[in-house]
Parts: C-alpha cells; sequence; structure tokens
C-alpha cells in the first residue's frame, strides 16, 4: 500500500486540528485578557502641581496591582458590576468609581470600576483616625504649633500653643476636615513619615492593596492612591472604633475658639446626617485632582450599607444625594446575589504585576502578605494554566477528536484497500 494514499487524509485532519485549537486558544486568550482598564495602575493625571516631587526626587512607582482582583473577580471589571437582573442603576451618578456593600456580612452589593485606583482627598483621614485611636487615649493632649496652623486650608482653627485633647481633635477631624488638626494628630503620631507608615501599615493589613497615603489629611501629593473597593475596606475598619463610629455621627460640636475667647459651634460636613434617615456617619473630601470624594453608611431594616463615591462632581446634583440614590439602589438589591466580598485582612497572593495588563509574571508581593511559597498561602493560580481547565479542556478534546479522525480515516483506507483485487494493490 502507498503511504500517500493515507499521510493526505492524515495531513488534512492533523491540518484541521492544528486551526481548531489556534481558535479555541485565540477565544480563550480573548476571554482571559480582557482590555485594560483606564485607572488598574494609577489614578487620572494631576491637573496641577501639587504632586510634583521636588528636584533630584524620585516619583514613587505605582502600587503593585494583584494578578486576582481583592474580593473577587468581578470586581476586576471596569465598568458597572452589577447582579443578574439588577434595576436600572439611578440616573445623575457622577461618580468615575462607587461600590455598595453590606458593613456585617462583607457582601459587595454592586459597584463601578471598584479597583479603578483614584484620589482619595480627605477621606483617608478614617485611616490617620484608626492610627490615633490605636495609640492615644481620649484624654492625651496635644499642643498646637506654628506649621499646625500653616497647612493649607479647610482647617478648624488651632490656636498656636493652644493644648488640645486627642478627642477634641479626632472629632473634628472626622466632622469638619481639619488639615490643621490633621497635621497636629500625625505629630502625636512621631511626625507625617511616621504617621503615614503607620496608616499605610493599617491600609495593608486591611487587604486595602490599592491605598498608599501621601499626606496625612488627604491633599494631593506623589504617590496617593486609594479605590472604591479600598475605602469600603478601610470605612468598614474604622468604624468598628466607637470613638470614630460616635465621631462620625456627631452633628454639632463646641470647639475652643482661634482666638481663645470661648467656643465656637462646629456642624458636621456631611449632609447625609440631617438627609438620609438611618445615616451612621460618614466622610466627604475634596481635592482639584481628586474631585469629590465620599463614603459614608446608613441602616434600614436591620442592614447596613456602605457607600463609597470616588472622582465625583457636584453636579446636577450634590454628591451627599448621589451617595443616598446609590443607598437607596443598594438597600432594594437582594442580600443574597452579592457581586464580591469585602476581605477581612491582608489576602495572601502568589504574585502581583505593576504591568496594566499582567502577564502572570510574579514582580512583588503585597505588603504584609505571606511569601509567594509560605505554609497555608492561598493558591490563586488560574486554572487557565492548568492542563484541564478553562482552556487546557477544550484542547485536550479537539486533540482526541483529531487522533480518532485520523485513526477512522486510516483503517477505512486499509479495509478498502484490502478489498481490492491483489493486481489494483500498490
Amino acid at each position: 500500500m502507498r503511504l500517500s494514499a493515507v499521510r493526505r487524509p492524515i495531513a488534512l485532519v492533523l491540518a484541521s486540528c492544528t486551526l481548531a485549537v489556534a481558535a479555541v486558544l485565540g477565544a480563550s486568550t480573548a476571554q482571559a485578557q480582557p482590555a485594560p482598564c483606564d485607572n488598574r495602575v494609577s489614578p487620572p493625571p494631576p491637573v496641577d502641581t501639587s504632586e510634583q516631587v521636588p528636584p533630584g526626587a524620585t516619583p514613587p512607582p505605582p502600587l503593585p496591582v494583584p494578578e486576582k482582583p481583592v474580593g473577587g473577580d468581578r470586581l476586576g471589571e471596569c465598568g458597572p458590576v452589577l447582579p443578574a437582573d439588577a434595576p436600572r442603576l439611578p440616573d445623575d451618578i457622577t461618580a468615575a468609581g462607587w461600590l455598595l456593600a453590606d458593613l456585617d456580612s462583607g457582601a459587595v452589593l454592586a459597584g463601578h470600576d471598584p479597583h479603578g485606583r483614584q484620589r482619595p482627598a480627605s477621606v483617608i483621614k478614617l485611616l490617620l483616625a484608626m492610627a490615633v485611636v490605636k495609640e492615644w487615649p481620649p484624654n492625651a493632649t496635644v499642643v498646637a504649633t506654628a506649621e499646625d496652623i500653616a497647612q493649607e486650608c479647610t482647617c478648624v482653627g488651632l490656636r498656636e500653643g493652644g493644648e488640645y485633647t486627642v478627642e477634641q481633635l479626632l472629632e473634628v477631624l472626622m466632622m469638619v476636615s481639619g488639615n490643621d488638626v490633621a497635621h497636629a494628630l500625625a505629630r502625636k503620631l512621631g511626625g507625617v513619615p511616621a504617621a503615614l507608615a503607620k496608616m499605610n501599615a493599617l491600609a495593608a493589613d486591611s487587604g486595602a492593596l490599592d491605598t498608599r497615603a501621601a499626606s496625612p489629611s488627604g491633599l494631593d501629593a506623589p504617590g496617593m492612591s486609594t479605590s472604591p473597593y479600598d475605602m469600603a475596606l478601610i470605612l468598614r475598619a474604622a468604624l468598628k472604633h466607637p470613638r470614630i463610629a460616635r465621631a462620625v455621627a456627631t452633628r454639632t460640636v463646641d470647639f475652643p475658639a482661634a482666638d481663645g475667647n470661648g467656643t465656637v459651634a462646629l456642624a458636621n460636613d456631611n449632609r447625609l446626617l440631617t438627609d438620609y434617615e438611618g445615616t451612621l456617619g460618614g466622610k466627604t473630601g475634596f481635592t482639584d485632582d481628586a474631585q469629590h470624594t465620599f463614603v459614608g453608611a446608613a441602616q434600614r431594616g436591620g442592614r447596613r450599607l456602605a457607600v463609597v463615591l470616588l472622582r465625583g462632581s457636584q453636579q446636577p446634583i450634590r454628591l451627599s444625594a448621589q451617595a443616598a440614590l446609590l443607598l437607596d439602589y443598594g438597600f432594594a438589591l437582594p442580600s443574597g446575589q452579592p457581586v464580591g466580598h469585602l476581605v477581612d485582612g491582608a489576602p495572601r497572593a502568589k504574585a502581583v504585576s505593576s504591568d496594566p495588563t499582567p502577564t502572570g509574571t510574579s514582580v512583588g508581593q503585597p505588603l504584609g502578605a505571606a511569601p509567594p511559597d509560605a505554609a497555608g498561602s492561598q493558591d490563586l493560580r488560574d486554572p487557565d494554566a492548568t492542563a484541564f481547565g478553562t482552556v487546557g479542556g477544550p484542547i485536550t478534546a479537539v486533540t482526541f477528536t483529531g487522533l480518532a479522525l485520523t485513526l477512522a480515516v486510516y483503517w477505512r483506507k486499509r479495509r478498502a484497500r484490502t478489498a481490492r483485487p491483489e493486481h489494483e494493490r500498490g
């Protein structure tokens, strides 16, 4: 029998198998590597000079991007992240990134670009408040300095040489967002660099891997970064401290006047406290680079929800009103269809990447994470990399099909050859 009689059909079958495998690989690769998100690595470019580094200094590199989105795969999506059959989102939501989560269960109910990196503005003061309550009792004292008073305002109005309790400063830090107070409390924590180190350690320990505090007040500075997901983690952790929960819920307080004569009444700048029934508190923020930011929480029907909005606008409605719309939307969503979850601590990760589109190459690990091969570390390998995962299964099936077709063609040719008269065989 001539081998060429069998080689031709075998070659055709193998070629078909090759094309099928290539098609499966192409389709799987397209599904496994979606288009990169605009703010996956860094916040948008600054609009002013506030983040310029001093001459000769090196700007901080972007934070590494975890290979797997913290809290669940869907939280790595760039646009709306909603449960199946979710109702239409409310109009007038201007935030570039937002998130709704259940404070008690940790279920993420909905979001938009949850891990998109933005600037926090003053909502980062929650980290400063956490560092303060962990280290200093309420009756500890702080004496204000000229450097505190010289901070870029919004300011409460400290008096140089004036003595304040930590609790007084903590209260107005949360209520009025004083940058002079933030600087004074940072000094109490050992100075600005020490305060930032403590704030960033708290963020890392909570699993907020998109977050870097570069100023204790939230004023724009090189390397400042957070995300809607991270701010939900931070808010949830902060509200576990009774002193912080009480401060964010306080509507008015009498504070020593800057001229030393009596007190002045200061009001909480979170409008949800008066405009939204069930509000537990929150924090507002604004800088030119961050735009308007907001974190808050409310309770209804036994459920406590957190809402985060980053890089929003006050038009067509105020950001606090947008937060109210999202809270209404969240309370209407079923609790049993989460799109992700808030982690209870820093996740153990195999590898992270600072590339906009991670390639799977390990280039580092998040702060506070165990070494990649530490005992008990979570295996976050993509099933696509295994022999019978999402990609391997179809490839294996195509290969076996090709081999079966090849054998069938071979035996059919052999039977036909055997059936022919002897003088017709090659």
